[in-house]
């Protein structure tokens, strides 16, 4: 009988405390209570992840968090004075980038206006963010159209950001903490956040497309050129491979089926060849283009630009999309394990993902997991938890079961895992777990010395992936400026690296390498007291001494042939370079 009256409680919650609710936000109130058994009546705390989910999710997200900062930077200045708060949650609804006034930030914290706040449906009940993820249209959710009582003060208005492939990537929200009445209060923010997700989809689409046509259209020729409505990519043969939802929205209204794939000519009455025609040399007004229905538009098209890197670079392997972008920058041999790994992240190929510590092998694994199709398990198994190795392996069923470390296990543990792993054989194929194993050591040296089972070893590694270290990669200052980047939250204002930290950092061995450069950065952003990062700030290298018999090609070749910056990161003087290098035939004698 009580939990009738409890639920005849929520029901006349449901009918009374939201009257007037639209029906979206009727049908998201009636999911909360029924498939997520949440309570209106009673308020719950803010959901604010772990430090290390927030890094993993800003990590995964940190291309788009760079491209849209400085938009968004622009838009709460506009906003800041009337106490808005900004808010950039990924797809999951985590909050991964955050504007705010400081002087509010323990109340901005406890509402969820924060830094790692879970927006999420299922977890905040009805909300900006998460009603934005379900619906994928922009929103307003005003006081008690929220489902928790924590957030009836909050008046939350967001928009979905979609990728270049027409997937919801990102949501945009901006949030007052007290509300005025009513809600068409929030109409301005409304047109405000939709303007904003459109050049961020914009600029996205530029950044992704730099070698290929880009078309950008308008019903208006007064902002073709500088805030147009959608825009498309377009490769070689006029064919569409990348666009912003303003276009999707306006071309499926041509014709059924997917925009993506299809030529231009399928919407508009235009060839790919006409393009020049369509670039800023003419007059905007003469820039007419009409869809097949019919409608009159204005275009700009945009020829595909040069890379940008090196021209030693050029030759090297385009990085792939998705969680991969975060792996590595203008290193054509970071570059080609990249695409190996991309390649082979869909098949149930075995791969062995060997490096020094810290080279970032777990985030490669993880790259590859992400790639496969569909929401699968990823399970972890530690030297130390060989002892649940079949119950991990239950748990991985159908993804990925990731070995970390194998060098570790004694002689029994390793035959436990071969027990198990060999088992996988009787599993049909859709429930068997992908094998992708991680280790420091040189395990193939392991078996010819007699320390690691061969036939173990020919399980896990059917291909091998190799990181290189730090010291050995040419994409160094992409690295660093992305750390600065991804650690930019620790302090409101913009940092920068002087130029002697940066030679300083060029400079040290970095036996810890990524995760050495990690804990260094975020560190001086810590210690800075200004907007310069500089050398007084940066903490000394733990482990200085270089190892012997480094590859002297490798180390010039990662220092852009600078002997004097190869000698310091060695640890030597510049005439030992200069000798080795002759005697190594790198130089003539």
């Amino acid at each position: 009988m009580s939990d009738l009256l409890h639920l005849r409680e929520i029901d006349e919650v449901l009918s009374g405390r939201g009257r007037g609710r639209d029906a979206f936000v009727e049908q998201s109130w009636r999911r909360c209570v029924e498939q997520y058994g949440m309570d209106p009546a009673k308020p719950s705390p803010a959901h604010i992840v772990t430090e290390a989910r927030l890094r993993e999710h800003r990590e995964q997200s940190e291309r788009l968090i760079a491209i849209a900062r400085s938009g968004l930077e622009a838009l709460f200045r506009q906003i800041a004075g009337q106490k808005y708060v900004l808010l950039l949650a990924d797809a999951k609804g985590v909050t991964v980038d955050y504007f705010g006034d400081p002087k509010f930030q323990e109340e901005l914290r406890a509402a969820g206006l924060y830094l790692g706040s879970d927006w999420s449906e299922d977890l905040a009940g009805t909300c900006g963010v998460g009603s934005c993820i379900v619906s994928k249209e922009a929103i307003t959710i005003h006081q008690s159209d929220h489902f928790d009582l924590t957030h009836t003060p909050l008046s939350c208005t967001a928009a979905p950001i979609f990728d270049t492939g027409g997937n919801l990537t990102a949501v945009l929200d901006i949030s007052l903490l007290r509300s005025p009445q009513p809600k068409i209060s929030q109409s301005l923010a409304l047109s405000l956040v939709k303007a904003s997700v459109r050049r961020v989809e914009m600029a996205n689409l530029m950044a992704m497309n730099r070698g290929d046509w880009v078309l950008r259209f308008s019903t208006s020729p007064e902002f073709l050129d500088v805030d147009p409505e959608a825009a498309v990519a377009l490769d070689g043969s006029g064919r569409i491979i990348g666009m912003t939802h303003g276009a999707e929205t306006v071309l499926a209204r041509q014709a059924v089926g997917p925009v993506i794939g299809e030529r231009i000519d399928r919407f508009f009455d235009l060839s790919v060849d006409s393009l020049p025609d369509l670039m800023r040399g003419r007059p905007t007004e003469e820039r007419l283009i009409q869809l097949r229905d019919g409608q009159g538009m204005f275009g700009h098209a945009i020829a595909p630009q040069s890379e940008r890197f090196p021209a030693a670079l050029r030759g090297a392997v385009p990085v792939p999309g998705g969680a991969f972008q975060a792996i590595g920058g203008p290193d054509p041999k970071v570059q080609r394990i990249v695409a190996e790994a991309a390649r082979l992240a869909p098949t149930p190929i075995a791969v062995l993902v060997t490096g020094e510590t810290g080279t970032g092998k777990e985030r490669l694994v993880r790259a590859m997991h992400m790639a496969q199709v569909g929401s699968r398990p990823f399970v972890t198994l530690p030297t130390a938890a060989i002892g649940e190795v079949a119950a991990l392996a239950e748990a991985a069923a159908g993804g990925t079961l990731f070995i970390d470390g194998p060098e570790a296990m004694n002689a029994e543990a390793q035959a436990m895992l071969l027990a198990v792993v060999a088992g996988f054989d009787a599993l049909p194929l859709r429930r068997r777990p992908r094998l992708i194993t991680a280790s420091a050591a040189d395990l193939g040296a392991m078996v010819r010395a007699g320390a690691f089972r061969a036939d173990l070893f020919f399980r896990l590694a059917a291909v091998t992936l190799t990181l290189p270290p730090l010291r050995l990669r040419q994409d160094f200052d992409w690295l660093v400026d992305r750390m600065m980047r991804q650690f930019g939250h620790l302090r409101p204002d913009s940092l920068r690296l002087s130029p002697a930290a940066r030679a300083e950092l060029q400079a040290r061995f970095w036996p810890g390498n990524l995760r050495e450069l990690a804990n260094t950065l975020e560190v001086a952003i810590a210690l800075a007291e200004g907007a310069v990062v500089d050398l007084p700030d940066l903490p000394p290298a733990p482990l200085a001494v270089a190892e012997e018999g480094e590859s002297l090609a490798e180390v010039l070749a990662a220092c852009g042939g600078n002997m004097a910056l190869a000698a310091r990161r060695l640890g030597v003087n510049r005439s030992t370079i200069l000798r080795r290098a002759r005697r190594e035939g790198l130089l003539p004698q």
